[in-house]
């Protein structure tokens, strides 16, 4: 079909049919949300009965195409990985923001789809739309939904960005294929550093470090906190240790942006970057997506987890953050390396600290040291 020709031409990895018709697992997403899975991310819920009927988001609509674009997830050195003075960022942050990527080239393959059918309409979205992309997705044939409750491609593992088009075209849809699963594996439920993964496919939201580094905008709960470790935006742990990534064939990505050392910055450079430069040494990736208030608070967590007196300094600086966001976090940071130098950078706070909430943080923070 030239609709795959043209796909391939574009570089997404895999391409899909299905019939723009209720998704199938409609009724298990609503309990999740009942359940109070979601966190915070109210849109799911507003957008609840545009997600049920593909109809009420592009009327007329009859197929809908599902692309996957494979990225870039090659595994950090074991020592990075483990250096507590640095702080990791996931896999699909260190290149160009996908939404942007994936988006443009399904808006490209969108226009080749109407050049050859006049008057025909399209509708792309890229994880922000009111589409149940997953479900699509499996639907056409690109993969299966694993028990990290991720999309997993046989040959291409799980490390894929997913779009669709919908559209008033009459296109037949993949016609389904026998797919592997997960079988016996539980590895992502048992890696996953906060329990999020609390039964096989099904993922708590309010638990993940994705959830809680990128889109939660408050206080961290605090016994997530240690849990973080120097996780500081999103998290790739579910994905790393499945047999299916491990399996795989590495993806060279020609989007990518950073090298490995960015991936895995030293925390104490983090702190010293203003809103400035952290819109500057972050432009155009998905790190812009939770804010320079946010990144630094989760910066803080990780100074914490740390749990060395080096962390000090930097910590020191996020005391005297103009956000109390920001101090607040340094302030359980500091409580958590526990150290006659932390107790007395958390004395020194109290003398200037105003807001109810820090004062309230420094003062459980100064009881248990």
């Amino acid at each position: 079909m030239a609709i795959r020709a043209r796909a391939a031409e574009l570089g997404f990895s895999l391409i899909g049919f299905a019939p723009a018709e209720p998704p199938r697992h409609l009724d298990y997403f609503r309990r999740w949300l009942s359940q109070g899975r979601a966190g915070e991310m109210s849109s799911l819920e507003r957008s609840l009965e545009r997600r049920a009927d593909p109809q009420k988001v592009l009327p007329g609509a009859r197929a809908i195409v599902c692309a996957a674009f494979a990225y870039s997830a090659e595994p950090l050195p074991e020592e990075m990985r483990r250096d507590a003075a640095r702080g990791i960022i996931a896999a699909y942050a260190t290149e160009r923001d996908y939404h942007d990527v994936v988006l443009e080239k399904l808006e490209t393959l969108a226009e080749f789809m109407r050049s050859w059918e006049p008057g025909a309409l399209t509708k792309c979205y890229v994880d922000t739309g009111p589409v149940m992309e997953r479900d699509y997705a499996e639907r056409s044939g690109l993969g299966f939904i694993g028990k990290n409750a991720l999309l997993i491609a046989p040959h291409l593992g799980s490390f894929l960005s997913l779009g669709e088009i919908l559209t008033t075209q009459n296109l037949p849809p993949t016609l389904p294929n026998p797919m592997p699963s997960c079988g016996t594996c539980t590895l992502c439920l048992t890696t996953c550093p906060t329990q999020a993964l609390i039964a096989p496919y099904t993922l708590d939201a309010a638990r993940c470090i994705s959830y809680l580094t990128i889109e939660y905008k408050g206080i961290i709960p605090r016994e997530l906190r240690p849990l973080m470790g120097n996780h500081i935006f999103g998290c790739d742990d579910c994905q790393a240790c499945c047999p299916w990534n491990k399996k795989s064939e590495p993806i060279t990505s020609p989007e990518s942006t950073m090298d490995v050392d960015q991936r895995a910055p030293r925390l104490h450079t983090l702190v010293d970057l203003n809103e400035e430069q952290f819109c500057e040494r972050f432009a155009g990736t998905p790190v812009m997506r939770c804010g320079y208030v946010r990144f630094l608070r989760n910066v803080a967590i990780a100074l914490g987890n740390w749990r060395s007196p080096e962390a000090l300094d930097p910590l020191e600086k996020l005391l005297n953050h103009e956000n109390p966001l920001v101090r607040l976090h340094a302030v359980w940071a500091c409580g958590n390396i526990g150290c006659a130098e932390s107790h007395a950078l958390l004395r020194k706070l109290l003398e200037t600290e105003n807001d109810p909430e820090v004062l309230r943080e420094t003062g459980g923070a100064l009881s248990i040291l």
